[in-house]
């Protein structure tokens, strides 16, 4: 028997755990926590460790499968891809490129070689209908970074190690363990800021594990937004603000300051819930702190005004002088000079082109994902007719996912590139079986410089591809071929020394496909911490990360005092007013309460779950796994429900049933549901599971889907709750 430990680094979520993979004659026998990773330290959660169960899954696709009237069937990669390209070019031919698109969900920004085929694909095809799972999650943090500093790509996060006061709203990193914030061992980092004698304040509707371990602010659901430009008010009108930092980081002071005058913690108090005292304390309390940082994340993501959310936390850091200074929120160096590199291109804008339904602009490149089902049931030019998805679920992650599973059939074709047959892809016309994250080799770019402590790994694949699975990027690569495109070809003509060094590493030295490792490999030779092709010492290349398996930390603290050079607006200042904040502060007013729906439902996140695709793995479901709604014991008791019986949720939009749990953890008028639950998929052990999908409460209506940055409103939707007989 052949055992070989392989040092690797988990890639579900955004800490990436350092991993030790025991792979048996070829095979993954077991995951454990790698103890010589610097970072993690021997720490990773269950999901990593289990993995091991996704990796070795009976229901995982592992051949293409193309679907017939009597189910799916296995076919072989040239039949499928064959057909997939003939129909295509069908498509093509009729209606022109434009009525191509993609949906690209979660998993695949852990995957370098995926997002650069995909992104290589996008540019070279001319798509335009690309959708991800961002407008469900982050895209509106972009947006805010957009309008403050000019660049979509530039997002600060909590330097935590010096910090005094960390505000957190809408976060839970003890269960999400950080996002937008790359902190392997979250729990030991912010335990540190209260033991050297600092606080952290946990902003939430739910006192949730985080909230329980520190301070609990509990907000009503979807009132971030007044909470914000309370806090924003009390620090101008008592003369609070830093001035120092105004003068020399920012424009718009005054704009700002009179945008959010009216905003008193008296006028907010109906609408957050909270005493005017309280607010005005944690006002003064943030303000006066030596070093503080203010942190957002998801729960602040997905209401109404989920874009003005983001910029407002943004503001309230720079107005406190807590922005680019040790123990704020500070600016990491990225690993590849995207912003750099496209602040001088212009490859990627906000609004360079927008929706044909509903004109949303587009963010990243990518409009709406809750407009998906419209563009394909909508006849006209640019209609949405051939789609493929890869690693993601949007029926299960998507408001209103009925209307996505209703219009998918209407499709001239439909491809999903997936481990699973799932909620989305189970009436697809292909599925593509894709590598795990452990048959493949893998650098997690865009997660340096969102790392309070800057740090990098590169990890080979540990094991071959099981049964015809194949990389996503070969996938993408074998697509854009055959309707004759072709991502990152380098021919004679290209100039520049970038593209010489390519030509001399490729083949023959002439026109040829360049891999994505070679791309990454070059990147990173020229990126902030690149090697320079050995002009700079210890500086950074696939060969010299490759010597440390574990991976290497690249400082112990983010560098302050940048701002003028990430912001990139011509002034080099932080814009705290622009035109769209102003207008959304001005008409910035509470959703009326219909007395049929008088409570407010939010997400939940667990720590064994992780979106829709953890379900089927055995010692994550054991014990008394359930899902359940957390409802306070005194809204609970006005409905008839008591503590373990069905309860039926009911929005405007539709209606689930589930178990209600009573827990005083929740502020009363809010009820918690986790997402990603309701499986009607090829995963079995997750169908036997049971439960609801908490999105079918949502709406996908165009007026529902926020207007900057078109995320889904998923957080404080109105409810009712009745027992179920």
């Amino acid at each position: 028997m052949s055992t070989r430990e392989v040092p690797t680094y988990c890639r579900i979520c955004e800490p990436l755990c350092g991993l030790i993979a025991t792979v048996e004659d070829g095979k993954l026998v077991r995951l454990r926590a790698d103890k010589e990773h610097p970072l993690s330290r021997g720490n990773a959660c269950p999901k990593g460790i289990a993995f091991t169960e996704v990796q070795n899954d009976p229901d995982r696709v592992r051949y293409p499968l193309r679907r017939t009237e009597n189910g799916f069937e296995r076919v072989s990669w040239d039949a499928a891809l064959e057909d997939i390209g003939g129909r295509l070019r069908a498509v093509i031919g009729e209606h022109g490129r434009e009525s191509l698109g993609w949906y690209f969900g979660n998993p695949s920004s852990f995957s370098y070689s995926h997002t650069l085929w995909l992104v290589g694909f996008q540019l070279a095809a001319g798509l335009r209908h690309v959708y991800s799972a961002g407008s469900q999650d982050i895209n509106n943090r972009f947006v805010a970074s957009h309008l403050l500093y000019g660049s979509l790509t530039t997002v600060p996060v909590p330097d935590l190690d010096r910090t005094d006061f960390l505000l957190m709203l809408g976060a839970n990193p003890l269960v999400s363990h950080g996002s937008a914030m790359s902190a392997p061992r979250i729990r030991d980092r912010l335990t540190a800021i209260t033991k050297r004698g600092g606080r952290v304040v946990v902003v939430d509707p739910r006192r949730t594990e985080t909230a329980r371990l520190f301070e609990h602010v509990g907000v009503r659901p979807d009132s971030d937004a007044w909470l914000l430009a309370a806090l924003l008010q009390v620090i101008f009108a008592e003369g609070l603000a830093d001035e120092r930092a105004l003068r020399k980081q920012a424009a718009q002071v005054a704009e700002l300051r009179d945008a959010v005058a009216r905003f008193t913690p008296e006028s907010t108090a109906a609408i957050t819930g909270l005493d005017p005292d309280r607010v005005r304390t944690l006002a003064r309390d943030l303000a006066g702190a030596t070093t503080a940082a203010v942190y957002g994340r998801t729960g602040t993501c997905l209401g109404r005004h989920a874009t003005l959310v983001a910029f407002l936390i943004d503001a309230l850091a720079l107005v406190t002088g807590n922005l680019d200074v040790p123990g704020g929120s500070v600016f990491g160096r990225e690993l590849v000079a995207v912003s750099e590199l496209n602040a001088r291109l212009g490859l990627i804008r906000y609004g360079k082109s927008r929706s044909r339904i509903g004109d949303f602009p587009d963010v990243l490149g990518t409009f709406p994902a809750a407009i998906m089902a419209k563009e394909i049931t909508t006849p006209g030019p640019g209609q949405l007719r051939a789609l493929f998805t890869s690693a993601g679920n949007p029926v299960s992650s998507l408001p209103n996912g009925r209307e996505l599973a209703d219009a998918l059939p209407h499709l001239d074709l439909f491809v999903s590139i997936d481990l699973y047959v799932n909620e989305t892809n189970r009436t697809a016309d292909y599925i593509l079986p894709a590598t795990t994250f452990l048959e493949r080799d893998d650098i997690p770019l865009p997660f340096t410089a969102l790392a309070p402590t800057p740090y990098t790994q590169y990890t080979e694949r540990v094991l071959e591809p099981d049964g015809e699975a194949r990389e996503e990027w070969r996938i993408i690569d074998d697509i854009a071929t055959r309707i004759g495109v072709q991502p990152f070809v380098i021919g004679p003509e290209a100039t520049g020394r970038l593209w010489s060094a390519l030509r001399r590493r490729l083949p023959g030295g002439g026109s040829a496909r360049p891999t994505p490792r070679l791309l990454v490999d070059l990147a990173l030779r020229v990126g902030p911490y690149g090697d320079r092709f050995g002009l700079r010492r210890n500086g950074l290349s696939l060969k010299m990360l490759r010597r440390h398996p574990h991976g290497v930390v690249l400082a112990d603290h983010i560098t302050t005092g940048v701002l003028g050079h990430v912001v990139r607006h011509r002034d080099r200042r932080v814009h705290l007013a622009p035109p769209e904040i102003r207008a959304e502060l001005s008409e910035l007013t509470p959703e009326p309460v219909d007395p049929a729906f008088p409570l407010r439902v939010i997400g939940l996140r667990e720590i064994k779950s992780h979106n829709s695709w953890m379900h089927n793995v055995e010692p994550l479901m054991r014990g008394d796994r359930e899902h359940a709604a957390r409802v306070n014991p005194k809204d609970a008791a006005v409905a008839g429900i008591s503590d373990g019986d069905r309860c039926r949720v009911t929005s405007p939009h539709g209606s689930i049933e589930l178990v209600a749990r009573c827990t005083e953890d929740m502020t009363e008028g809010t009820v918690a549901i986790p997402h990603g639950w309701g499986h009607r998929g090829g995963w079995q052990r997750a169908n036997a599971a049971g439960g609801a999908n908490v999105n079918d409460l949502m709406s996908s209506a165009l007026p529902d889907v926020e207007r900057l940055a078109g995320m889904s409103h998923l957080n404080g939707v109105p409810i009712r709750l009745d027992p179920v007989p």
